[in-house]
């Protein structure tokens, strides 16, 4: 890959960078939701949501029937917001088959189509394609939190961000956009990371967020457009 990731610039590892970790949040988040309805955390809060949202619709040369993934898609609720704008053909995709319950449940509770959003197992690091269940015809994958749980694993997080951004790369078309948002990477960093297969195309600044409980740093939200 051209202009390498240094591997100075590598986060701390942390359990949110896990399959086991994510497997038991989104357990704990289907009780929950089954007891009082409750969908569980929203990366980055909803705010963030709604802002992307509203810029793919307004920002995007998209229309509603392209074909959308939500990589990494956990509860469902970007799935949620962008159906209710009209988008039809959504597909969201999670390594955590946990977490693709619980997606479910809240789609059927927000009284979602079926036939508008799939849902499916995937793990998007995986390079041998014949295990990888997404085509090469979207217009836009979302990414919200997924690179930063990536950049956290403890094998060789670098070696995943590469296979990652190569495996976007592949299944967009060519006019293709990808929208990632993160907490962990300023967005200099990101353009800096993605700058071989990527061009900037939009950038939404947000204030400083809460997640977990805890308040951190801001959260930015970087669209680009495929080389």
């Amino acid at each position: 890959m051209e202009d390498e990731l240094n591997q100075d610039e590598e986060l701390h590892p942390s359990e949110l960078g896990t399959l086991q970790y994510w497997e038991k949040i989104y357990e704990e988040e289907i009780n929950n939701f089954e007891d009082h309805g409750d969908v569980g955390e929203v990366w980055f809060g909803k705010r963030t949501t709604e802002n992307i949202v509203k810029s793919i619709n307004d920002k995007l040369d998209i229309s509603k029937s392209d074909k959308i993934v939500d990589v990494g898609c956990g509860n469902g609720w970007t799935l949620v917001q962008l159906a209710k704008k009209g988008f039809t053909n959504l597909i969201g995709v999670d390594y955590s088959s946990k977490a693709l319950d619980l997606a479910k449940a809240v789609l059927i509770e927000n009284k979602i189509d079926k036939s508008i959003v799939k849902l499916m197992v995937c793990d998007i690091l995986v390079t041998d394609k014949s295990k990888n269940p997404l085509d090469n015809n979207f217009k836009l994958v979302h990414d919200k939190g997924t690179y930063d749980a990536i950049s956290l694993n403890f094998d060789n997080s670098k070696l995943m961000r590469e296979n990652y951004i190569k495996n976007i790369h592949s299944i967009l078309l060519p006019d293709g956009y990808l929208t990632i948002s993160s907490c962990n990477w300023t967005k200099d960093e990101l353009i800096k990371h993605f700058n071989s297969h990527f061009d900037e195309f939009y950038t939404i600044h947000t204030p400083a967020m809460t997640f977990g409980g805890k308040t951190g740093s801001s959260v930015t939200s970087v669209f680009f457009k495929k080389k």
